[in-house]
């Protein structure tokens, strides 16, 4: 099978010209129902939403389904480029629980078979496409596009080889903006997406009313979203420094409502308590629509590189990053944003869990260095979209982040 300017493509000759490319695009363009393979979580999926809008955009006609996790499914629904969600927890993925059996992925493929005129494979530097390859390939999907470090012959019909097999050289957003680009889908506009629906933000606009931070004249201004979680324990900073940013910016006139799952509660509890009696804990409290509509009230969010960051990114607000250096592509996407860091030699480690065992990259951080990155950020006046303005406005004349954006140190 022979490579074609980047690509395999079965059985064609040698890309030599503009034509061949045109000829690829045109086949492209002419999709009706476009099955998009992302099957990571809530951060991952709405990294990718702006290239599900550059496909929307190159195929307006076409149909464009998600599949996803479980976890993913969440956030799709929120989507509105996209038209239908499959969720599915695949076996090859991290976060997929132990005990699946291949009968699942075989009655995946018969959904699959018949449905798809093209699918498109989106995963981050780190992981293998292939098995998401093979499963629409088993599918009779007629085109097949993705990133891949090794050949995958005949599994791909389109296949760019994979510049980021040792690190991330892009930000994750853009990766996935670059592998649409290559069939010829694009889009000027690359913001996050995430639908609030009304009744969310209205019920959010309740509770904040009853803690006076809601939008009557005698509102509390200075107040921040602070979330503690994260999914991996190599991403979360200590919940008794983040407390300890938390007094010490409560003297300036903070006050904090403290977000997390019901599993998370403990932490927000500890978090809550060790700040006072400016910070409300809604541990548990808020499904994903109302914990968006929050974050697109708040005039900031404190956070560790995590599912709410992106969010933030998507409506707009700006954020404080508490940023492990575990996953350098990551940082909060063309939203006001420092990152507060510490390097350390092990950085870009992609693990879970610290493998040595120190977190230096956060057991570095002083809360000091929060409470700096709150204040910077308030001073420069620096105000994301408020639920009222246009998705459009907001992004006007923000740069595209690199990997890791402004960064303040540790």
């Amino acid at each position: 099978m022979a490579e074609v300017a980047g690509f395999v493509a079965g059985g064609s000759p040698p890309a030599t010209d503009r034509d061949t490319q045109l000829d690829r695009n045109r086949r492209w363009s002419e999709v009706r129902s476009v099955l998009a393979v992302r099957l990571d979580s809530i951060g991952d999926v709405l990294m990718t939403t702006p290239a599900l809008r550059a496909i929307r955009a190159s195929v307006p006609a076409a149909r464009l389904t998600l599949l996803t996790s479980r976890a993913g499914a969440e956030v799709a629904r929120h989507v509105p480029e996209v038209d239908a969600t499959i969720a599915h927890d695949v076996p090859w993925m991290k976060a997929t629980a132990p005990g699946a059996l291949p009968g699942a992925e075989l009655a995946l493929i018969d959904m699959l078979r018949g449905r798809f005129d093209a699918a498109i494979v989106f995963t981050v530097h780190s992981q293998d496409p292939l098995p998401a390859a093979l499963t629409c390939f088993l599918a009779g999907i007629p085109l097949r596009l993705a990133q891949s470090r090794e050949s995958p012959y005949q599994l791909l019909t389109d296949w760019i080889p994979d510049p980021e097999a040792d690190a991330p050289t892009r930000h994750e957003v853009r990766r996935q903006l670059d592998l649409v680009a290559a069939v010829g889908y694009a889009t000027p506009d690359t913001h996050l997406s995430f639908r609030i629906p009304a009744d969310a933000s209205e019920r959010v606009e309740a509770r904040l009313d009853g803690l006076g931070l809601g939008a009557g004249l005698g509102r509390h201004r200075a107040w921040a979203v602070l979330h503690p979680g994260a999914s991996a324990a190599s991403r979360r900073y200590p919940a008794d420094r983040f407390a300890a940013a938390g007094r010490q910016l409560a003297r300036d006139g903070w006050r904090f409502v403290v977000t997390g799952t019901a599993d998370d509660a403990p932490i927000v509890a500890s978090v809550a308590a060790g700040i006072g009696a400016a910070a409300h804990s809604l541990a548990g409290a808020l499904d994903l629509a109302e914990l968006a509509a929050l974050i697109a009230h708040a005039p900031l969010v404190i956070t560790n590189n995590t599912g709410p960051a992106h969010l933030a990114a998507a409506v707009g607000t700006p954020v404080v990053d508490v940023y492990a250096m575990t996953n350098l592509q990551h940082a909060p996407w063309r939203t006001a944003h420092r990152l507060v860091v510490h390097d350390v030699p092990c950085r870009g480690c992609r693990k879970s869990t610290c493998p040595l065992g120190h977190h230096a990259c956060l057991l570095a951080i002083p809360p000091e260095a929060i409470v700096d990155a709150v204040r910077d950020l308030a001073e420069t006046g620096a105000h994301g979209r408020r639920a009222t303005e246009t998705t459009e406005t907001a992004r006007d004349g923000q740069p595209e982040p690199t990997s890791l954006g402004p960064v303040l140190p540790a």
